[in-house]
Parts: C-alpha cells; structure tokens; sequence
C-alpha cells in the first residue's frame, strides 16, 4: 500500500471515528510531511460552536502549533473530502504544497454539505453577494496599512 494509500485512510478513519463520537461531521484530515503526521483534524463545527472547525482547518492549526510556524511548506493535506472554501484558502495561507482527498465536494453536497453557493459567490462583486457588503473607506483604517507597510520588524505572511 503507498504512502498516499496509508494517510487517506487514516483520515478517512477520523472523519467516522469522529462523526460516530458526535464531534460533527464526517469530515477527518491530517497534515503530514517528511513521511511523518504532524497533526491531525476533524469536523468539530457542532461540538464547538465554531463554524470554521472543519476538519481541515483544525488539523491545519494543530499543525502549525506543532510545527512552530504559521507556513507548513512542502507538507501534504490528507482529507476524507474535497476542501470546501474555506479549507482550501486555509490551504493555501498555510502554504500546503499538495491536497489529496477521497470524497468529491459534489458527494459532500448529495449528504447535505453543499459548498456550490460560495464557488458562486466569490468571483462576484462585493455589491453582487448574498451577503450585504457596505465599503466605508476611513482614513484611520488607510493609516493602519501605511503602518504595517513602513513597519521594520514585521513578519511576512
């Protein structure tokens, strides 16, 4: 069985593991690089009361904990699903180099987990969104961004 085999099922195990032990849904994820899991994750959206614990993200932040960094360059993400959105931008600000999954996001939306509205709503305008968004441009706010840009010591993402 290769590598890719043995980690997918691992985190196809967590997403029922986790689902049957009422931590949310059927969602398990891993973050592995150099052969070796650094973290993994499931869906505690409902345990938590955290809309943005998807399984993917919460094994991306145990990752990044463990790892001491907030980038996880040349590491792998293993998910039972396709990400949603949401995973996959975490994905990419993580700086993950591959995702591997089992379950496609139109299998997750046939169970109920239907992520098709926001692919829908993301390349259009802000003004053109579900969500009511008002821009109220603010000096002070314009200042913040001069700050971090003239900013010595920051640390870039």
């Amino acid at each position: 069985m290769s590598d890719d085999a043995i980690f997918l099922a691992r985190a196809v195990a967590l997403s029922q593991e986790r689902m049957q032990g009422g931590f949310g849904g059927p969602f398990g994820a891993l973050i592995v690089r150099d052969e070796k899991i650094l973290a993994e994750g499931w869906n505690e959206v409902t345990s938590t009361l955290d809309p943005t614990a998807h399984a993917e993200v919460t094994a991306i932040r145990r990752a990044c904990k463990a790892v001491g960094d907030f980038h996880l360059e040349g590491a792998t993400l293993y998910t039972s699903c396709e990400p949603c959105p949401l995973c996959l931008s975490a994905a990419y600000w993580a700086h993950i180099k591959r995702i591997v999954y089992a379950n496609t996001r139109d299998e997750a939306a046939a169970i109920g987990f239907d992520d098709a509205f926001i692919y829908d709503e993301i390349p259009k305008a802000p003004q053109d969104r579900r969500i009511l968004m008002e821009h109220h441009p603010r000096d002070d706010a314009r200042a913040a961004f001069a700050a971090w840009m003239a900013k010595a010591d920051k640390v870039q993402y």
